[in-house]
């Protein structure tokens, strides 16, 4: 009689099979590409409980298998101060993935819901520093985050329209305050629309973001900086199908010899420079 496959083998074989071209193969190109990943890495897969981290967190490990446990892995979930419905939502995915989370409690919630002046920068930031302080404490040398392909294209965007900066998003960056560690983003190339497509086919059910600030009214939300970018990008692509690809190929392709200025580690150059 033939062995009932249990629900985070069927979840795990939906992504080397129908789901193999528009996540697997982009979540590998973008590990081996950017070399993300090297034998004897001990890396932190911070799982959120999002989509984006659930999904990086059963590729992570997934790939753990494939390349035969020449990297470890701890999957780690900070608690900042959750309504213990969501971590109750958040371990039963966990568990229904096959995904083996530590949970650490912070009270970063608690200081971000007082704050009224740029609280996500404030969140972001304080997160990602329990995130590379705990990773340090359990040997890790580093941390991987869900950010994906249109959170790269959308951001560069976002600096350019709102920042008056042309930046973009790495998918390897050493850390600044924790020596010898690093940060990944192995979804590089992977796009919101197939993940999306990827949890609608498994029926699965993942936690927004908690904060009171993402639970205003809708048209509030419609209005973000974010949002409208992100309708911006949807509508050029309505008109042209490959400018999604376009811009996340222009971050590869800087032409800095025709810019008037960049900087280089923190120092300003100008165009003058080459003149002279």
């Amino acid at each position: 009689m033939k062995r009932q496959l249990q629900p985070h083998q069927i979840i795990t074989q939906s992504l080397t099979g129908p789901f193999q071209k528009t996540i697997w193969k982009p979540f590998v190109k973008a590990v081996d590409t950017y070399a993300l990943i090297a034998p004897g890495d001990r890396i932190a897969v911070c799982v959120s409980g999002g989509k984006d981290s659930m999904l990086l967190a059963k590729l992570m490990q997934q790939l753990q298998r494939v390349r035969q446990n020449d990297f470890a892995l701890e999957f780690l979930t900070m608690d900042p101060g959750y309504d213990p419905a969501h971590t109750r939502q958040l371990l039963d995915n966990a568990a229904l993935l096959g995904i083996p989370v530590q949970v650490f409690e912070t009270n970063i919630l608690r200081i971000v819901n007082k704050q009224e002046q740029h609280p996500c920068f404030l969140c972001a930031r304080m997160r990602r520093g329990h995130l590379y302080a705990k990773a340090q404490a359990l040997g890790c040398n580093k941390i991987a985050l869900g950010h994906h392909f249109n959170d790269v294209i959308e951001t560069t965007l976002m600096g350019m329209l709102y920042g008056g900066q042309i930046q973009a998003m790495l998918p390897r960056r050493r850390s600044d305050n924790y020596d010898g560690m690093e940060l990944i983003r192995p979804l590089y190339c992977v796009h919101e629309e197939d993940i999306l497509a990827w949890r609608d086919a498994n029926a699965l059910h993942f936690l927004q973001c908690a904060c009171r600030f993402t639970s205003r009214s809708q048209e509030d939300a419609a209005y973000s900086r974010r949002a409208r970018v992100k309708a911006l990008i949807a509508q050029l692509k309505s008109e042209s199908p490959e400018v999604e690809r376009s811009i996340f190929h222009s971050i590869h392709t800087v032409q800095l010899d025709s810019m008037p200025g960049y900087k280089s580690q923190g120092i300003a150059h100008s165009f003058l420079e080459r003149l002279e």
